[in-house]
């Protein structure tokens, strides 16, 4: 996919999305961190999208896909691949809408993610190793059964259902400086930078990746989408082993750099949220907070920087 077939997403159409999914998902708290005894920033806060519906920002994308679909596509039913998150924003999605639904999960995926799937009603199957795997048995399962297939991060109603993150941490806090987010396939970060960028231009967006799943920072320093040989890390939902073209495009254009951090890093961090902030995070959720925490970002004590709580869970202080 070339540069000028990749899709527009303009801050009417986030706006728009935000209407759209109102009725479905929680305008979740954008925390100041204090009253607290171990600080690691004296301007930090904390967007708690582990108190989102389902437990992670995923509802938001999830949900504005299926509600812009028209009633043809929901009624055939709907289907995706996931690590855990998206599957579950999806399959709380379908129910929602009143639809079959289909989640292909890889192997390695833990049984909590299972049963969640299963309380929402989906039919969950496993497949492979890593999310690539999964991917592409739901795509062919897809095109075999009619059923209308939701992309994770590569789908632009999924991307802008993503930026409303955005959107309300710049209501809550418009001071906001620097905004640190996770990242795996780069749905998350791609519609957050759309839209901070667009209400406040001079602010900075920082990506975090595992060091052992470090797929955009790969394909960004190459220039080009690549595909990792390896998966390392623990947070699988930050790890897939390639990202799409949109998703690069908008972080090459609106992302200010990607650093890198290691499962510990992201451990430490889960600790800390749960041990001072009372916050449940995985270890994925954890991994913006983790590169402020660990060094490997860097913020002036006069500035604000807020750190995407991305997902809920117990993996991190376990």
């Amino acid at each position: 996919m070339d540069s000028a077939s990749l899709p527009t997403i303009t801050l009417d159409h986030m706006e728009a999305a935000a209407q759209r999914i109102k009725g479905r998902v929680r305008r979740t708290p954008c925390l100041r961190a204090r009253f607290i005894r171990q600080p690691i920033h004296p301007n930090l806060m904390l967007k708690l999208e582990c108190l989102q519906v389902t437990g992670s920002f995923k509802a938001r994308g999830a949900n504005n896909a299926v509600l812009s679909l028209d009633d043809a596509a929901v009624k055939r039913g709907i289907i995706t691949a996931s690590s855990g998150n998206h599957g579950v924003a999806t399959a709380y999605a379908g129910y929602a809408s009143q639809t079959k639904t289909v989640i292909y999960l890889p192997g390695r995926v833990g049984s909590a993610k299972t049963e969640q799937l299963a309380r929402w009603g989906a039919e969950v199957v496993i497949e492979g190793d890593v999310w690539d795997d999964a991917n592409a048995a739901a795509l062919a399962r897809a095109e075999r059964d009619g059923l209308t297939y939701i992309h994770p991060f590569a789908d632009p109603a999924v991307i802008t259902g993503q930026s409303t993150v955005a959107l309300e941490m710049l209501k809550q806090s418009p001071d906001i400086d620097v905004i640190l987010v996770g990242i795996g396939g780069g749905g998350l970060i791609s519609g957050i930078a759309l839209a901070a960028k667009a209400i406040k231009p001079e602010i900075q967006i920082i990506g975090v990746e595992p060091e052992g799943a470090p797929t955009l920072k790969t394909a960004v320093d190459a220039g080009r989408l690549t595909e990792l040989d390896d998966i390392t890390t623990q947070a699988l939902s930050l790890a897939p082993r390639a990202s799409a073209a949109v998703n690069l495009d908008i972080i090459q254009r609106h992302v200010d750099g990607i650093k890198l951090v290691t499962d510990d890093a992201m451990r430490d961090a889960a600790r800390w949220l749960f041990l001072e902030m009372g916050i449940a995070a995985e270890l994925s959720g954890a991994a913006a907070l983790a590169a402020l925490q660990s060094g490997q970002v860097t913020v002036p004590d006069d500035a604000c920087v807020a750190a995407v709580v991305c997902g809920a869970g117990g993996d991190g202080v376990n």
